[in-house]
């Protein structure tokens, strides 16, 4: 594990004891000071520290004052303010002076580990960042495609998390290659020789997804015809991917902490648990700090899955990697259709490059695909690629307020099959996303599909 050295500025003893044993026990290197003087005369002797935890009152000064005046303070250190004074207004103050993170007393332990290694992480990759500028750029990684300087971050941070056992949180847009992150993990790590297992929560019915998880034995439930391994044992010796783990039921997800805490997986239908040895990875393009706010994700369970936060860039956050993409995905589609097509023009890709994709990646690899299949070529022309089939064009959709007679003989199953398809549909074929839309849960979707598949 990566220790961070952290300076703690608190003035109450037993306070920063605390935070100081807290730190320590999680494998950290802590100092205390008792005032802004005591701190600008660490920071003065140097070397600086990767992480400072600032009180706001101290003896001889106020900590948004000290931030303040010391400019170089935050550009030395990752800064995480402490305070009994949890009002807004100085949360933000202190984030506009530098603040990394803004805790307020008493603070968890749990929390305050969590924070540390988020603030430890992000500064690391601050630091890759101005690393990946003087360093010669990789045009490709374990399955990405990019040059740019935040995907250098990217490569440089799953190198360095890889061979860690720790919990890595997979974070970004829809489309921007969270499972592409998972697998470069695992191939990047030692258990690249023991399999990788992933299970996307939100793609399978609650009421089955435990069964995925976990196993189970013949005769269990209704249709349990057999006995089930179940992902997690499956996975024994190598990584389990959570795809979409926001979308995990509350109840599922106590069991799920269950596991992580104790590394036994209990088959649905038996009392006799297995232990396993299983890396977890996670994704969501959700915002979990959000969720767990909104009381649909268990705190506890955030806490044990985000060790090690990793959030991919959007697309358009990503430069010229657009063009260098475009090109790499008409290569490979045009040799799977068997075609010959010449190389993408400098019109195309300014084209390309000049649109949002808020699809990211995948939205942009569909349009290349289409463009290769339906293109008369052998050049393509900014004409042929467009950002969304036309029956997915959301201009071309009905306005929500359309006529009531286009639902004149229809039943209501046929309304709802309707709505529902339309919402897929904008949602280019994501379910999960569909489901935010409508205000429903995935796994309704997932059935009523089924149901629907069956008919």
């Amino acid at each position: 594990m990566l220790r961070a050295r952290i300076l703690i500025v608190e003035d109450l003893a037993s306070v920063a004891m605390q935070f100081a044993g807290i730190l320590t026990q999680a494998g950290h290197q802590a100092e205390i000071v008792g005032s802004g003087a005591a701190l600008r005369e660490a920071l003065a002797q140097g070397p600086a520290p990767d992480i400072v935890l600032l009180d706001l009152q101290l003896p001889d000064c106020d900590g948004l004052d000290l931030l303040e005046t010391t400019p170089g303070l935050a550009a030395a250190a990752a800064v995480i303010v402490i305070t009994a004074d949890g009002s807004m207004p100085r949360a933000v103050a202190a984030m506009r002076l530098g603040a990394h993170d803004f805790l307020v007393k008493p603070v968890a332990p749990e929390r305050l580990q969590t924070t540390v290694a988020n603030a430890f992480q992000a500064r690391r990759l601050e630091r890759e960042v101005a690393a990946a500028r003087a360093a010669a750029t990789r045009e490709s990684f374990e399955g990405f495609i990019g040059r740019s300087t935040v995907m250098q971050a990217v490569y440089r941070a799953i190198e360095n998390v890889a061979q860690s056992k720790a919990t890595v949180f997979i974070t970004g847009e829809s489309g921007t290659g969270k499972e592409v992150a998972a697998e470069a993990i695992h191939r990047s790590s030692s258990r690249r020789d023991k399999r990788f297992v992933a299970v996307n929560c939100g793609a399978i019915p609650e009421n089955l997804l435990e069964s995925e998880l976990f196993g189970h034995v013949k005769g269990a439930f209704t249709g349990a015809v057999e006995n089930r391994l179940g992902a997690a044992a499956e996975a024994d010796g190598g990584t389990l991917f959570l795809d979409e783990i926001c979308e995990m039921e509350l109840k599922l997800q106590v069991k799920l902490l269950r596991f992580l805490q104790t590394g036994k997986v209990q088959r649905v239908g038996t009392s006799e648990p297995r232990q396993v040895d299983v890396r977890v990875l996670c994704a969501t393009n959700r915002d979990p700090a959000a969720e767990v706010a909104a009381g649909r994700f268990r705190e506890d369970l955030f806490y044990r899955l985000a060790v090690i936060p990793l959030e991919l860039p959007p697309l358009r956050a990503r430069g010229n990697d657009i063009a260098l993409l475009a090109q790499a995905f008409a290569d490979r589609f045009a040799s799977e259709e068997g075609r010959t097509l010449a190389p993408l023009s400098t019109e195309v890709l300014d084209g390309l490059a000049s649109r949002a994709w808020p699809g990211n990646v995948r939205e942009l690899q569909n349009v290349v695909r289409r463009a290769v299949v339906m293109g008369p070529g052998p050049a393509l022309t900014l004409a042929d690629f467009g950002t969304t089939p036309p029956a997915l064009d959301r201009a071309a959709a009905p306005p929500a307020s359309a006529p009531q007679e286009s639902f004149a003989g229809m039943t209501l199953d046929a309304i709802e099959r309707q709505v529902i398809e339309q919402a897929i549909a904008r949602a280019n074929g994501n379910l999960p996303d569909a489901a935010r839309e409508l205000g429903v849960s995935p796994s309704t979707l997932y059935r009523k599909r089924e149901r629907w598949n069956a008919g």
